[in-house]
């Protein structure tokens, strides 16, 4: 019980920092995408090796690299992660956070769709219900943006299967990011070389954005930190209704803040998604009651 609780404590942490952070990636918005990308999974595994370091988790890192299957699975996690992290950034700095908001909030049925086929969770009426209304969601999306939002259902896919795979994956939340950023460095430090003319360049030429650069790290690590601590002590269905916080804080901050378009036919689809999450909600606590009373 405590191991869940702490899991469910660490998922909303992750979400909720997740559901904020588009407000700084757009302060990064001095640098192409892919550049900050790149700055961001270098400065996590400068962040992250000294955590390693100091929690002794050493032995229990090198030991997981020199499994083939425990490199394989992170790979694979890691290329998902840096495919979402893209993709992300790329929507933020280009007016589509309330689009990449409805992928995130198509991620958790998706969640619910692969504990079904991969772990053999299973769902009643109310939740397959809940499914069909996030998908008819989907649908009414594609009139509302004169085309398929494949922004929105890319980011659900990718992350979906990331935590499939970090379910999977043998290393722990910790080691098994630091794995995952250590794959990726190279390919950051090549793009970065060959895409900067100098090292101020890289840094974006101010000591102000340097700043902005070297905090990527934290704003990267610190929520995959707590969410892969979650995806791996709590079912992928509770963590599918606990991450509905981070893309309501995203559509908030989207056409609040930054004045994206919502026209009534966006609001409609997102209606569906919000009475598949009350629909789903309700069915969680009605279960969570029925279970007390036995």
């Amino acid at each position: 019980m405590d191991r869940t609780r702490s899991g469910v404590f660490a998922a909303l942490a992750a979400f909720f920092l997740w559901g904020v952070l588009p407000i700084f990636w757009k302060n990064l918005g001095f640098l192409p995408p892919v550049s900050i990308v790149a700055q961001r999974t270098v400065w996590s595994l400068l962040l992250l090796l000294p955590l390693v370091w100091f929690r002794g988790d050493r032995a229990e890192l090198l030991d997981g690299l020199k499994r083939p299957s425990t490199f394989g699975w992170h790979a694979l996690s890691g290329t998902l992660l840096a495919s979402n992290w893209l993709l992300y950034v790329w929507a933020t700095l280009n007016g589509r956070i309330v689009e990449g908001a409805f992928g995130y909030y198509l991620n958790p049925f998706f969640n619910m769709l692969f504990g079904t086929l991969w772990f053999g969770e299973r769902h009643n009426r109310l939740q397959l219900a809940a499914i069909g209304l996030a998908l008819t969601g989907l649908v009414f999306q594609i009139p509302a943006v004169n085309g398929f939002p494949w922004v929105a259902f890319s980011l659900a896919l990718t992350f979906a299967l990331y935590a499939v795979v970090r379910k999977k994956a043998p290393l722990g939340s910790l080691n098994g990011l630091v794995v995952e950023t250590v794959l990726l460095a190279p390919v950051a430090l090549i793009w970065l070389a060959g895409h900067s003319a100098s090292l101020a360049d890289a840094f974006g030429g101010s000591p102000g954005r340097a700043t902005l650069v070297i905090a990527t790290g934290i704003a990267t690590a610190t929520p995959l930190l707590f969410f892969g601590y979650a995806a791996r002590t709590i079912r992928l269905t509770t963590l599918g209704i606990l991450q509905f916080l981070g893309p309501t804080l995203q559509f908030l901050i989207g056409w609040k803040l930054y004045g994206e378009p919502m026209s009534a036919l966006r609001l409609v689809s997102f209606s569906f998604i919000w009475l598949a999450i009350g629909v789903y909600a309700f069915d969680a606590w009605r279960t969570q009651t029925t279970d007390r009373q036995i």
